[in-house]
C-alpha cells in the first residue's frame, strides 16, 4: 500500500513538472515569435482590462487569471471560452478572423452581480 501511495505521489509530482515546463516553453515561444500577450485579470465582477482590441487576423496569445473565485471568459461569437481559476494561468491561442466588437460574458457564476460581468472585444 504504501508502495502505491508513494508511486502516485511521484507519478503526480512528475506531470507537475512536465505540465509546468510546457507552460513555460508555450510561453516563452509566444514571446520569441513576436505575437503579442495580452494579459486578463478577472475578479468580481469585472475584467482588467475589460475592453481588448485586436486587429483582424492578428494572432495573440490571451493570458488569464483570476484574483478571487472562479470566473470563465465567453466571446461565443468568436468561439473563445476559458476558465480562469484563482492560483492559475490559462493561456489561449487566438486568431481573431472577423472584424466586429464582441460581448464577453463570465459563465461561471462567481457572485451576486454575475449577471453584470462583461467586457468587449474590438477587431478592427
Amino acid at each position: 500500500m504504501l508502495r502505491m501511495i508513494l508511486a502516485y505521489c511521484v507519478t503526480t509530482a512528475v506531470l507537475a513538472i512536465f505540465v509546468y515546463m510546457g507552460l513555460t516553453e508555450y510561453s516563452l515561444r509566444a514571446a520569441e515569435s513576436g505575437e503579442r500577450v495580452i494579459k486578463i485579470t478577472a475578479h468580481k465582477f469585472d475584467y482588467t482590462p475589460n475592453e481588448i482590441r485586436l486587429k483582424k487576423d492578428e494572432t495573440v496569445v490571451l493570458e488569464f487569471t483570476s484574483s478571487d473565485v472562479d470566473h470563465g471568459f465567453n466571446v461565443p461569437e468568436l468561439g473563445l471560452r476559458a476558465d480562469v481559476l484563482p492560483g492559475k494561468t490559462t493561456r489561449i491561442r487566438f486568431t481573431a478572423l472577423k472584424a466586429g466588437k464582441f460581448e464577453v460574458h463570465c459563465d461561471n457564476f462567481c457572485g451576486v452581480n454575475h449577471e453584470e460581468m462583461g467586457g468587449m472585444v474590438v477587431v478592427e
